[in-house]
């Protein structure tokens, strides 16, 4: 686990840089074991930062976010660099995002944490329920520890792992400025039981179980706006002239509305999981992303944000590209 005293340092360091605008990092939430997002503008902030099993944020999404031009009239564009602090899977949105052209790598500093797992913060609430004061959670060994009220408790890892960094195949960040810990060996490699499980229903059961499954949505558009990869300025999901998408909450709509998310995001996911994160209603949005990542993988031998120099998968042809599945 990082050395909380070293991010601080080299922190400092960088906020303190004059082509140096803010770090984007990651401090104590206001309650429970939560992090939250810290947006760091002065040396004399960098004190809050922290980093835990408890930052389960992708930061990268912020990037997209930044002030872009023209500005208001009488003001100046910022263009000063932004700093952000990424885990190995946060890492593959920076790279998708520059494979996109969202923004040239020049443009951001990148402080880099080999991850060594993050806890899935349901699990932990659903074992440790109504904590409302700060709490924290450290990795030691294979156990979390997890400190609130003047107790200590200990779990083995696996219990509250997050299902993602079970499957994950780049715990070390595969861009950054900065490294800020040893890099950490591949966890495990993906065995897609999951996809294989649903795959294996007929068209009748896959229907029945995602009908039950979207019917729950509230079209907040958690998904999409925590999403690193869902940055388009025109959203063709609220288009209104020509509108290809209505407002109401039902099976039709809200089918229409996960389904043309999913598509949009073939061969772009880089399997983050904060859609299915931050989802209020619990819909397992990373299912229907992780068919379409395998599919992707098995078709074009290619994987999302792992290349920054390769071009995006669906902007690209080569005449021997396979066409037996095409119908």
């Amino acid at each position: 686990m990082v050395d909380v005293e070293k991010l601080r340092e080299i922190a400092r360091e960088v906020v303190s840089r004059e082509d140096v605008r803010q770090l984007i990092g990651y401090r104590q939430g206001t309650y429970g074991f939560r992090a939250r997002p810290a947006f760091i503008t002065s040396p004399e902030e960098v004190d809050q930062l922290i980093f835990s099993p408890a930052c389960v944020n992708n930061l990268a999404t912020y990037l997209t976010l930044e002030e872009r031009l023209p500005v208001p009239r009488g003001q100046e564009p910022d263009l000063r660099k932004v700093a952000v602090m990424v885990k190995g899977c946060d890492s593959r949105a920076l790279v998708q995002q520059m494979e996109e052209k969202a923004y040239e790598r020049d443009r951001i500093v990148v402080l880099g944490i080999p991850c060594t797992g993050v806890v899935d913060m349901d699990k932990v609430e659903k074992r440790f329920p109504n904590v409302l004061s700060r709490g924290e959670i450290a990795l030691e060994g294979d156990k979390f520890v997890l400190s609130f009220d003047g107790k200590r408790e200990e779990v083995p890892k696996e219990e509250l792992l997050a299902d993602k960094c079970k499957r994950c195949r780049y715990p070390t960040p595969l861009v950054y400025d900065q490294l800020l810990d040893e890099e950490v060996s591949r966890f495990a490699d993906d065995d897609y039981a999951d996809v294989l499980a649903l795959e294996k229903r007929s068209a009748e059961e896959k229907w029945a179980y995602w009908e039950e499954k979207f019917s729950r949505c509230i079209r907040c558009y958690s998904c999409r706006n925590v999403c690193p990869m869902c940055y388009c300025e025109d959203c063709v999901l609220d288009r209104l002239n020509p509108q290809w998408m209505r407002r109401s909450v039902d099976i039709s709509e809200n089918t229409a509305y996960h389904i043309a998310r999913a598509y949009h995001l073939a061969g772009r996911c880089i399997q983050c999981g904060e859609c299915q994160r931050v989802c209020p209603v619990e819909i397992p949005l990373m299912e229907l992303n992780r068919k379409f990542y395998k599919d992707v993988e098995e078709l074009y031998d290619y994987e999302p944000g792992t290349d920054a120099e390769a071009p995006p998968l669906l902007a690209t042809f080569k005449v021997d590209d396979r066409e037996d599945f095409i119908l």
